[in-house]
C-alpha cells in the first residue's frame, strides 16, 4: 500500500488513476507523490525520473532531464573531439563530428516538439558550438553563416519533420514500415 507525503495511506490511490479518485482537488493531486509500493512481501521504490533507450522522463513527463542529459552528452563529445579537430581536415571533421554531436541532438527529437524557448536555447547552444569547432569560428562572430555554410537547420528543424512527416502521412508517401502502424 503507498503512502503519500500528506501522511494518508492510499488504498484508492495508484498512480494511473489518482485523478480519478473523487473529493480530492486538481491542486492536492498535482501534490501527491507515491513513494513506494509492497507487493506480496518485496517492497518496490518509486523514482523521479526514468531513463530507456537514452531518454529521460521525469515523473511529471517532463523533458527537462532530457534535454539536460543531451546537453551533457553533447558538450562531454565536444570536448573529447576538440583536440583531435584540428589535426583533420574539414570534411573528416564535419564527418566525425556528425558521427558524435547531431546524431546525439538528433536522437528522439520528436519528443522535443512544443518544449519551452529555453530548453530549445539550450539544445542550439551545443549545435552552435558544434559549429564553431567544425568552422574554428569565433564566439564574437555571428553563428547564421556558419550554419548556412554547413547547410544545417536551428534545432527547431523537429517541427518541420514533424510537418513532413503528416504530410507524407495524408498523401499515402509513407515509407511501409510506418504506414503499415497507421493503418
Amino acid at each position: 500500500m503507498p503512502f503519500l507525503h500528506y501522511g494518508l495511506k492510499a488504498s484508492c490511490l495508484m498512480p494511473s488513476d489518482i485523478s480519478q479518485c473523487k473529493g480530492i482537488c486538481h491542486y492536492h493531486i498535482s501534490h501527491i507523490r507515491v513513494c513506494g509500493y509492497r507487493f506480496y512481501r518485496t517492497s518496490v521504490r518509486t523514482v523521479n525520473t526514468a531513463s530507456d533507450l537514452g531518454v529521460v522522463v521525469d515523473s511529471h513527463l517532463m523533458t527537462t532531464m532530457h534535454v539536460s542529459a543531451v546537453c551533457r552528452e553533447a558538450y562531454y563529445q565536444l570536448r573529447q573531439l576538440c583536440p583531435l579537430i584540428s589535426s583533420l581536415s574539414s570534411d573528416a571533421a564535419k564527418l566525425i563530428v556528425q558521427a558524435f554531436i547531431s546524431t546525439c541532438l538528433d536522437y528522439c527529437n520528436s519528443l522535443l516538439f512544443r518544449i519551452s524557448d529555453n530548453l530549445y536555447r539550450h539544445l542550439q547552444a551545443d549545435q552552435n558550438a558544434t559549429a564553431r569547432l567544425i568552422t574554428n569560428t569565433r564566439r564574437c562572430k555571428h553563428i547564421t553563416p556558419v550554419m548556412q555554410q554547413l547547410h544545417w537547420l536551428p534545432v527547431r528543424h523537429v517541427q518541420f519533420k514533424i510537418a513532413v512527416l503528416v504530410y507524407k502521412a495524408l498523401h499515402d508517401l509513407l515509407p511501409a514500415y510506418l504506414a503499415g502502424r497507421l493503418a
